[in-house]
């Protein structure tokens, strides 16, 4: 009887180990990895059907993980650099060079086209800080706000902060609308993990302090019209800057979803129809923000609770 005991109490301590194997306490990542491989095949899909050439950059800012399409390659970035041009004049800011509170007065020779507020105001008359000149920038993408900014700032000491960044594909080349530089090559350039850098550098306050990052962020979050924005729900929070030229559609930013905040870099070149290549954006922003808020309101079994 004893010796049946035994055999009994043996087998049931081998098989309890084999048991929590087999049943864990805690679900593996694996299913979450499915999710994520399903968002990537579902990038690439649109990558092979748009008409051009893309370069992609995703990062999730709690996880680490990130993916890239043509990720390395320096591409042209419209209005989009003037996230650099943000980014010095905030750093600047907090060296003392400058105050963000400091004045300036339209004058009408720094008046350029692609610039739907300066265009409106009186020069020798009206009165911006340099704070208003940077939400222009943002908000409207104000060429003429952006040159003089650039004016303020020196185009050396934006490249000299990506240098110091380790930024050396990511160049300020010219103001804006200087149609002769840009026929002669000097374009503003970017890659998309480059630009996917900068912004999470910016948003973990390795660049700026913990006020000159809040207020660069709520600047960049101004709201505008945007390809990105418009693949977003209504209420959801995008700090982002798009860029728009002849066969090119940008827009990079960081996506600040509640619990599972991103970056999100898309850029589009050799557009045959740039209709496409703002659709394209879109449908990225769209998808990745779906796979995020997921993440973020699920738990670990992937049971997703809304608020309502």
């Amino acid at each position: 009887m004893m010796k049946r005991f035994l055999l009994l109490l043996i087998a049931v301590l081998v098989c309890v180990p084999a048991i929590a194997q087999c049943c864990p306490e805690k679900p593996t990542a694996e299913k979450r990895q499915a999710l994520w491989q399903k968002l990537q095949e579902e990038l690439g899909a649109i990558d092979k059907e748009l008409d051009g050439v893309m370069g992609l950059a995703v990062k999730d800012l709690m996880s680490g993980e990130t993916f890239f399409i043509h990720g390395d390659e320096i591409m042209p970035q419209a209005s989009s650099i003037k996230i650099a041009v943000l980014a010095n004049l905030y750093l600047q800011a907090q060296q003392g060079k400058l105050k963000l509170t400091d004045e300036y007065v339209v004058r009408a020779s720094d008046l350029v086209t692609g610039s739907d507020i300066m265009l409106g105001l009186t020069p020798g008359v009206t009165r911006l800080t340099l704070r208003d000149l940077a939400t222009m920038m943002v908000a409207v993408s104000d060429n003429s706000a952006t040159n003089v900014l650039i004016g303020h700032i020196g185009m050396e000491n934006v490249n000299a902060m990506l240098d110091t960044q380790g930024l050396h594909a990511t160049r300020l080349r010219r103001q804006m609308m200087d149609l002769k530089a840009a026929g002669e090559g000097r374009e503003n350039v970017s890659t998309p993990r480059e630009m996917m850098t900068l912004l999470e550098t910016i948003y973990r306050g390795k660049l700026l302090n913990k006020e000159m990052t809040a207020d660069f962020i709520k600047v960049l979050s101004t709201h505008k019209e945007s390809s990105l924005l418009q693949g977003l729900p209504d209420d959801a929070a995008a700090a982002s800057k798009p860029g728009e030229l002849e066969a090119v559609r940008n827009d990079s930013g960081i996506i600040l979803v509640k619990g599972r905040p991103y970056i999100l870099c898309v850029m589009t070149t050799y557009l045959k129809d740039e209709k496409e290549g703002a659709a394209a954006i879109r449908k990225i922003a769209a998808l990745t923000y779906s796979y995020f808020d997921r993440l973020a309101r699920a738990s670990d079994y992937g049971r997703v609770v809304s608020p309502k």
